[in-house]
């Protein structure tokens, strides 16, 4: 049963929901484990749990947070956020990468604590509004409180703030709105590219012929092609897993003088995983459909 439950968490942290798609399994520990705030790289800290990220971004003018997680995640979040010397009324505008409730359902509660704004891409709008009910694969399996959206986002949209640039593109499949963050940080005299992905995970959907997401081959096939065109000296993402958090923060405790989150690779490695389940889910679901069609 331990190696059973193993092997389910490894996936989910891999693909996001599938292990909650799983009946009689928990949502993984780590999603909800505290950990202690960093800063990633310039102004950027994490302020999440062990593997569900939480994003600070700090300027002169007031912070931006990207996602929040869970709606149990607020309190560590907030804690986070002022265990690190900055005020929560200082969180000007809140940003979402996904409308999944691991990563959206602390929003109205985050609103309310800073007073912020609700940014979030066209398609998962109206599922944060809806409180993640009428989800296309889940229904209202995993509602959550819903949270009023102050500016729909839509492909190259930006946010700017206290001299930060965030660019939302689009990169759906994983949810209709499915949002990566692209943005520059300087440290050391340097500029990086930093990528912050939504999700191209596949988490027990059903791809071909999906009455309920007609498009969802599609879109998917469009994101991959655009995360192969993104430069990304650092690469993060709303889970730790993505982004081998765990391993890289072992590395800053063993004492590096290198900063593990500059990883020029990770970005285009995650996308190679994602794009071959992706195409090995649908070979497999198209094949039943012929064995099925031949039994007929």
């Amino acid at each position: 049963m331990l190696k059973q439950f193993a092997l389910i968490f490894a996936l989910s942290t891999l693909l996001g929901l599938s292990a909650l798609a799983q009946p009689g399994v928990q949502q993984p520990a780590e999603w909800t484990q505290p950990i202690k705030p960093f800063r990633i790289i310039g102004n950027i800290y994490w302020v999440g749990s062990a593997d569900l990220g939480s994003f600070l971004i700090t300027t002169p003018e007031g912070h931006i947070l990207l996602d929040v997680g869970l709606q149990e995640n607020v309190p560590l979040v907030k804690e986070s956020i002022q265990k690190l010397g900055f005020k929560l009324e200082d969180v000007k505008i809140i940003l979402n990468t996904q409308s999944h409730f691991d990563h959206a359902a602390g929003f109205a509660e985050m609103k309310k604590a800073t007073g912020a704004k609700l940014a979030v891409m066209d398609g998962d709008a109206q599922m944060v509004e809806r409180g993640g009910k009428g989800d296309f694969a889940w229904g209202d399996q995993y509602a959550y409180p819903a949270a009023k959206v102050d500016r729909v986002l839509h492909d190259k949209d930006t946010i700017k703030l206290g001299g930060v640039t965030m660019t939302a593109r689009l990169t759906p499949g994983h949810t209709r709105g499915c949002t990566t963050w692209l943005m520059k940080v300087n440290e050391g005299g340097k500029t990086y590219n930093v990528v912050i992905i939504g999700s191209a995970s596949v988490p027990g959907y059903t791809l071909v012929d999906n009455k309920n997401y007609p498009e969802i081959i599609s879109d998917y096939e469009k994101t991959f092609r655009l995360l192969k065109t993104f430069q990304s000296d650092i690469f993060l993402g709303p889970h730790g897993s993505f982004f081998d958090l765990s391993g890289k923060l072992k590395k800053l405790e063993q004492g590096t003088k290198e900063n593990p989150f500059v990883d020029s690779q990770g970005l285009q490695e995650y996308v190679k995983r994602a794009e071959g389940a992706f195409r090995a889910q649908v070979e497999r679901e198209r094949a039943e459909k012929v064995k099925h069609a031949g039994l007929k």
